[in-house]
């Protein structure tokens, strides 16, 4: 029976008695080197006994690993998956670092796991220690992996080391400016909005992993938090770098400008992407629709809402249930009713009701299209 099979056949049969995978365990080894152990033990509550089967356990895996092959991920992985549930996560790192070190990787699944784990402990080291191997893995990453990554730093308030993880990370793969983006993105969806504006500015400043796409997320987590002026500021910042705005960034605009009222910035802007090019769409006459109609602009409101028509875009339900409440304020009711018999009606074909403007999804998609693409 090879070395693999006996420790994972241990593990199986005494993994109950093994104080090893308590969270009130802890173990020691003293080694010369790492993979040259001269000794090997646990320190516990248990009986005399229950230590003598942890040790032959580990020590048996420890002579697995010296002697490791592809071969026996599997049970690395079970070893490794027992720890990381047991709230173990020193012990986890130190597997994975000798294994690591045998150039023996294991599967994304194990990874991701090890993340979620480190998430959950702020263990950034290790964090950005899985992370790493995943985006080497030349595997799809999910917008949940790129959280679980975020929230690692939580508790880290030095923005600089956050940085200087986030550098690392980056600096490992080809499409590092993708990589960036997602990690801006994960870090204002995780609550951490200073942090992730702060990884953006370095990035800007210094001219590299910065494309439209970012401007584009940084413009809706400044919207978001209702720092229209900063967003004004970086759509500026935006074109004097050579980019070019697109239905996006001028569609995520105007929703926020239309969230703080600004209806005189809500005409410019409008104005400006017709100018250049950019056909509204129902995501723009929604925003201007509704925010000329609740201040009071009902007429303005009813232009927009002719103007769409004839260019063919189906209003959504929530456009008719926006001009139909604003009439009804304004005393124009005969109008508002004969909306909502036009709603009403099985011959209307509405569009598909529009929760927010969320730019990211359609970004994510594109990105992750032309990656996965080269």
């Amino acid at each position: 029976m090879s070395a693999a099979s006996r420790c994972f056949q241990l593990i199986l049969r005494y993994h109950c008695l093994c104080p090893f995978f308590s969270s009130a365990s802890n173990f020691r080894s003293v080694h010369l080197p790492i993979f040259r152990i001269t000794r090997c033990y646990f320190a516990t509550d248990a009986s005399p006994d229950k230590d003598r089967v942890a040790n032959e356990v580990f020590n048996e895996f420890l002579s697995t690993i010296e002697n490791a092959t592809a071969l026996d991920m599997e049970v690395y992985s079970a070893y490794i998956n027992k720890a990381c549930n047991a709230g173990n996560l020193s012990a986890a790192r130190k597997m994975l670092q000798m294994l690591h070190e045998k150039n023996i990787f294991l599967s994304p699944k194990v990874y991701t796991h090890l993340l979620v784990k480190a998430s959950q402990k702020n263990d950034i080291d290790l964090s950005c220690q899985v992370f790493k191997k995943l985006l080497l893995s030349n595997k799809s990453l999910s917008t949940t992996m790129f959280l679980n990554f975020a929230q690692s730093f939580t508790k880290m308030n030095d923005h600089v080391e956050v940085l200087k993880f986030v550098k690392e990370v980056s600096e490992m793969t080809c499409s590092s400016t993708s990589v960036v983006n997602r990690i801006i993105f994960a870090f204002a969806k995780s609550g951490q909005t200073d942090k992730a504006l702060f990884i953006f500015d370095h990035f800007k400043r210094h001219k590299f992993s910065v494309d439209l796409v970012t401007y584009n997320t940084v413009l809706d987590i400044l919207g978001r938090a209702g720092r229209v002026d900063e967003m004004i500021n970086e759509f500026a910042s935006l074109e004097e770098a050579g980019f070019v705005p697109d239905f996006i960034s001028y569609n995520t605009l105007l929703n926020s400008l239309r969230k703080v009222g600004r209806l005189d910035m809500c005409s410019f802007y409008f104005k400006k992407m017709v100018e250049s090019g950019i056909e509204p769409d129902l995501l723009t006459y929604t925003a201007l629709i509704e925010s000329f109609g609740r201040s009071g602009n009902v007429e303005v409101s009813l232009e927009f809402f002719k103007e769409m028509k004839l260019k063919k875009i189906r209003p959504s339900i929530y456009i008719y249930r926006s001009l139909i409440g604003n009439l009804n304020k304004a005393g124009k009711f005969e109008l508002a009713a004969k909306l909502s018999e036009e709603m009403n009606s099985p011959s209307t074909h509405l569009a598909d009701q529009p929760e927010d403007f969320k730019p990211k999804r359609r970004q994510w998609n594109t990105q992750k299209s032309k990656t996965e693409h080269n």
